[in-house]
């Protein structure tokens, strides 16, 4: 690989700077449309690891059933929601195509690559739109998924404890 020029160190350096800036900006717009969706999934799961930090002290089998049954209501809410925003994914993806074919349409002159360019250039804010609503729509799925394996862990230990405590009774007798 050859070694880069001064002003081509410039120049990568500037872009990435662009580029940090930019999706700074955009990372925080997709924040705000997926708090409302997944917020009481997010603090209660940020509760229960607090609980889980605890080493000392792991959480009671009343905890462990309080888990399960709130998991499993935010995870019902959360799924719904989601399906609110996969909607709105959707519609920005429709306003984007049919502002890049309005755009397209409505030229007359130039060449094939010109009038794509230029519906392009002219569609950025609704492109940009479909993406933030896209990446919202996968963060909200990924969140309700990982609730999901969650939920199948504290299963998986409720069910372990009450092997472990009948192994215990049958061994008392």
């Amino acid at each position: 690989m050859a070694k880069l020029t001064e002003e081509e160190l410039q120049k990568l350096s500037n872009t990435k700077h662009k580029v940090e800036e930019d999706s700074a900006q955009l990372q925080a717009i997709v924040d705000d449309i997926v708090k409302p969706y997944v917020e009481d999934l997010d603090k209660y799961i940020a509760f229960v690891r607090d609980v889980l930090k605890d080493g000392e002290n792991p959480p009671t089998a009343q905890e462990l059933d309080d888990f399960c049954m709130n998991i499993s209501v935010f995870i019902y809410y959360a799924s719904g929601m989601q399906e609110q925003l996969g909607i709105k994914d959707d519609i920005s993806k429709a306003i984007y195509r049919e502002m890049y074919n309005t755009v397209r349409d409505n030229q007359t002159s130039g060449t094939v690559a010109d009038k794509d360019t230029i519906a392009e250039l002219s569609s950025q804010t609704e492109y940009l739109t479909s993406v933030l609503y896209k990446r919202a729509y996968s963060i909200v799925k990924a969140k309700v998924a990982a609730a999901q394996e969650i939920l199948s862990s504290v299963k998986k230990v409720i069910s372990r404890r009450i092997q472990e405590a009948e192994i215990t009774r049958i061994a008392r007798q």
